[in-house]
């Protein structure tokens, strides 16, 4: 997103080693993807390209998106080997053709968006019927554990994160999101609620007793609902 423009090389130190992103969130989704060998990947909201890195080392053909012209120049640094796009998500993907992509990765972007379900239905449009759409967003429970009111708010949240980011993002109860899902044509084929790595505890272990306890993402692997079918 252009609001990482300012801080797109502290936010990517950050993510590369950082408890949440390297050692919580990558290895739950990556683990989620399974083999990706031969297939065609887009990773909507793909930041610097620490996913779209891995995920052409495991063999898949990777196409990048996201907002942020900085993060985009880092992956295309990191990450040579794929294509990548500078756009907001909640336009038209025009370059994408319909049904052209095997695997659609959103790690930790859904949240930020704020028009979820048009986001959600360009997804369906550019992935195959047999596809999965891949998703990571912020656990309903730690949302309302930290800011409180009621668990059934939906309200856009402003932070400043400690690498300087300000940032904006949806708090929303697990069934508006599995309801927007549902809007945009697809099902929940499998909900995942990471646990930290082992690696973690060695390096971060306040994070790690604190993750082992209390969920902090969540994760979700989307089928086309038959009915949405061509």
């Amino acid at each position: 997103m252009a609001m990482f423009d300012r801080a797109a090389e502290a936010y990517d130190r950050h993510a590369a080693d950082s408890a949440y992103n390297a050692h919580y969130d990558r290895p739950a989704m990556l683990e989620l993807l399974g083999d990706v060998s031969g297939l065609s990947l887009l990773d909507a909201g793909c930041g610097s390209g620490l996913y779209a890195a891995e995920l052409l080392a495991r063999g898949a053909s990777v196409v990048g998106v996201d907002a942020s012209s900085e993060l985009i120049r880092l992956a295309r640094r990191r990450a040579p080997a794929a294509e990548f796009h500078v756009q907001p998500l909640e336009k038209p993907l025009a370059w994408a053709a319909e049904a052209s992509f095997d695997r659609i990765l959103m790690a930790l972007v859904l949240h930020h968006l704020h028009y979820p379900v048009d986001v959600l239905r360009e997804m369906h449009r550019v992935l195959r019927d047999d596809g999965r759409l891949l998703i990571s967003t912020g656990h309903p429970t730690d949302d309302w554990r930290r800011h409180g009111g009621s668990y059934f708010a939906t309200e856009r949240i402003e932070e400043t994160w400690s690498m300087g980011v300000q940032t904006s993002y949806r708090r929303a109860p697990l069934s508006t999101l599995v309801d927007e899902f549902g809007r945009a044509g697809f099902v929940v084929e499998k909900l995942v609620e990471p646990r930290p790595t082992p690696a973690m505890e060695e390096k971060y272990p306040a994070a790690h007793e604190k993750l082992s306890r209390v969920p902090a993402f969540i994760a979700f692997q989307l089928m086309k609902h038959p009915g949405s079918l061509r």
